[in-house]
């Protein structure tokens, strides 16, 4: 006769925990899972949801004490090992982000912001223009199930310990912070060459009649022509969203190989 007791019980409970871990960090970070709008009832039932489908991959886990030491480094080191993941994919927005600053302040839109639902706070309304359009290009060419696979595959790469997270990765995972500002900028680089040539032509506009009030001819002319340049650069957007979210999804692959255990 079968008996089911309690350290099967602790050990059933474990098998689940990591993932459901990895997983809860992976929806507190990821892009659209991760939005301040969704509740965090849906995201822990998302959380566990992808942990008993992913539990099988985990592979069985070594049992530990309950709330012992040991626990508490693995339970930390698979709550970062998710963030770290969802990290990595969503700088991607955050370079939309920084080139929707950019090309406000050069037409003039600094000022006018909007709350960006994704992260709570205010955003130029430029910028919150390309989220929208970066969130509906993520779901198009289906960021979120490459995402989704790629966290499935930590498991494989990374598996459950109480090893902390390497230097090496946490080393690669800030170098890619960086990237998030020439790739706004070259996101942005169109429009703001153009604007900046359409500063310098009222500025010389200015100097050839002084009499001209510039601030009152200058500003719908920067504004009109800024919006005209932003639609005629979405085309694109496309190309370079979806080039940046590739190279995110392998940086993000890379990091995982790097903290790899030998």
């Amino acid at each position: 006769m079968f008996r089911f007791t309690a350290p099967d019980l602790v050990t059933l409970v474990q098998h689940l925990l990591w993932p459901f871990l990895r997983a809860i960090g992976l929806f507190l970070v990821a892009p659209v899972f991760g939005a301040a709008v969704v509740p965090a009832r849906v995201k822990v039932i998302l959380a566990l949801a992808v942990a008993f489908l992913v539990a099988p991959l985990a592979g069985p886990a070594a049992p530990v004490e309950p709330l012992g030491m040991r626990m508490m480094l693995i339970a930390a080191n698979q709550i970062l090992i998710g963030i770290a993941i969802a990290f990595v994919v969503q700088m991607v927005f955050e370079a939309l982000t920084l080139a929707g600053q950019t090309v406000a302040t050069t037409m003039g839109l600094g000022y006018a912001t909007l709350l960006d639902p994704q992260r709570g706070a205010s955003v130029p309304v430029v910028s919150q223009f390309l989220l929208v359009l970066g969130v509906l290009l993520f779901l198009s060419v289906n960021g979120h199930l490459a995402l989704l696979q790629l966290f499935a595959d930590s498991f494989r790469v990374m598996p459950v310990s109480d090893t902390m997270f390497p230097a090496s990765a946490a080393q690669s995972l800030v170098l890619w912070g960086g990237e998030i500002f020439a790739t706004g900028l070259m996101i942005g680089l169109p429009a703001i060459v153009a604007l900046v040539i359409v500063n310098l032509a009222l500025g010389i506009v200015s100097r050839a009649a002084p009499a001209l009030n510039l601030f009152s001819i200058g500003f719908p002319v920067s504004l009109g022509l800024g919006f005209l340049i932003v639609i005629l650069s979405l085309k694109s957007l496309d190309g370079s969203f979806t080039d940046f979210l590739t190279a995110s999804l392998e940086r993000a692959r890379s990091m995982l190989n790097a903290g790899a255990t030998p």
